[in-house]
């Protein structure tokens, strides 16, 4: 039986290293406790640290009460775990193994709120990073009970601000940075709205309020990493056979990784990620990131799913491997898409490079149907830009957007079966459509007559859902007809 990870079996270096992050003041407060956080920031401190460019330690904890038993786990190897980064980098397959220690205290703050309240009171506090999903970064109504645990995350911010301005008289220098990794869009912002809103229902100090509003930021940041988190049972065996332990926090995560920060660019010294050879950029505006993220990365696989599930495929690194349907999707990018994009065309081709790198990578295996998931809204927001401003220019749109849009078309010939919508891929395989229900159901209606007149005429009446696109597509010269067609040729490759 292999012996689970912990500080005894660290080499000196490694034992010299972790035990100065844990004996190092509390400067940041992580709020998560699950795999990205571990693979994204928490790396980036190590790798700070192994540089001596990052002073200070972590205080961990989760915002649920169920992540519980992961806080234990964590405690239970002294607050290590191993962080495995493989996949393709500049064309070469790269594996990376690190052990990681940077946290100096790891408990449940729903058995321990206490513990919570010493770090909220503590001077030497600085940032606060979260990853609590999208989910987590919501307002939800809830009392303020003297010594009872905030089950919300920004309640819970809330709360430990108001108990840091008491312990530590508002001070300017006491304020907070907080760093939200929630894949929502200005997520800074939405933290900041969320806690002032508590704050307004607490009947808290316009005071404390003037302090929150003045002396904490709340920064908005986009991040993009895949992190797989633990791998299959097989290969995990076969790791701790190597190594000769066990880590039941094991990490995986792909080589590319991104982080950019709306701040000026001095928090580099505070936060020295981007000189310990991190991905991270402070930047003035988000919206440049954003952009070439939704319109590059998001686009390319809203592009290739739905035509890559009807034709059967499972993954995305199936359909870039293939010869033909590779090579469609990144010609639909190069040719079609980044052009749209007011953006410097040779960052996007630099940016493109790495995006198809990464749906190529060995080590991961990303399903079609969970990407397939809301493609409505999806296609709406990350191709349907690059489709209209063809139209909008009198020009015909490219064959490749078309035969995407047609692939969407034709993945939504659905029919309602008893709670839910199910579609049939080219070759007759049933699979289920996970979407806004009044859309589907629009979208079913339309279908279920469609054997009783032309297929343009179908398409037409789908393009006509303005409730879906936001405009009425029929008016986008002659996509309909384009659509209908290439839609057709689709449904031919039933024949071969």
């Amino acid at each position: 039986m292999t012996t689970l990870l912990n500080r005894s079996l660290l080499n000196e270096a490694e034992r010299q290293a972790t035990d100065a992050a844990t004996q190092s003041p509390v400067t940041v407060l992580q709020i998560g406790e699950g795999n990205f956080l571990r693979g994204f920031f928490d790396w980036m401190v190590h790798r700070s640290k192994e540089q001596g460019l990052f002073e200070g330690s972590i205080a961990l904890t989760q915002p649920r009460p169920k992540g519980r038993a992961k806080i234990e786990a964590i405690a239970a190897q002294d607050g290590l775990y191993t962080l495995v980064t493989r996949g393709i980098e500049n064309g070469e397959r790269v594996s990376v193994k690190e052990t990681i220690g940077v946290f100096s205290a790891v408990f449940d703050p729903y058995s321990d709120w206490g513990r919570l309240a010493a770090i909220a009171e503590s001077a030497s506090l600085r940032f606060v990073v979260s990853n609590t999903t999208e989910a987590g970064l919501v307002y939800q109504a809830e009392p303020l009970i003297e010594g009872a645990p905030i089950q919300s995350f920004p309640g819970k911010i809330a709360w430990l601000l108001h108990r840091r301005y008491l312990s530590l008289g508002g001070t300017p220098e006491s304020g907070l940075i907080f760093l939200p990794c929630e894949l929502l869009e200005r997520n800074g912002d939405e933290l900041r709205r969320c806690v002032l809103r508590y704050c307004e229902d607490w009947a808290l100090p316009d005071a404390f309020q003037q302090w929150v509003v003045e002396h904490n930021r709340f920064l908005n940041s986009l991040v993009d990493r895949i992190v797989t988190g633990y791998p299959d049972q097989e290969q995990a065996e076969s790791w701790f056979a190597e190594w000769s332990y066990e880590d039941r926090l094991l990490d995986t995560a792909e080589p590319y990784h991104l982080w950019a920060i709306e701040a000026e660019p001095e928090l580099e010294k505070e936060l020295p990620f981007r000189q310990a050879g991190c991905n991270v950029h402070f930047v003035p505006d988000l919206l440049p990131y954003q952009q070439r993220k939704v319109r590059v990365l998001n686009a390319a696989h809203t592009l290739m799913t739905p035509l890559a599930l009807l034709r059967g495929f499972d993954y995305v690194r199936e359909v870039m491997e293939h010869p033909r349907f590779g090579a469609f999707v990144r010609e639909a990018v190069e040719q079609e898409i980044m052009p749209t994009i007011p953006l410097p065309q040779e960052e996007l081709r630099a940016y493109a490079g790495t995006v198809f790198e990464r749906f190529l990578n060995p080590f991961i295996n990303h399903r079609l149907h969970d990407i397939a998931m809301n493609s409505l809204s999806k296609f709406k927001a990350r191709l349907l830009p690059s489709l209209l401003a063809y139209a909008e220019r009198g020009e015909e749109v490219p064959a490749r957007l078309v035969e995407a849009f047609a692939g969407l078309l034709r993945y939504y010939r659905i029919t309602r079966v008893d709670d839910g919508f199910v579609g049939s891929t080219l070759g007759g395989r049933t699979y289920e459509v996970r979407d806004d229900a009044a859309s589907l159901e629009k979208i079913a209606a339309i279908w279920s007559s469609a054997d009783q007149r032309p297929l343009n005429e179908t398409v037409a009446q789908l393009l006509a859902l303005t409730e879906i696109w936001g405009c009425d597509l029929t008016q986008a010269g002659g996509l309909g007809s384009q659509v209908a067609a290439s839609m057709q040729v689709l449904e031919g490759e039933i024949a071969r």
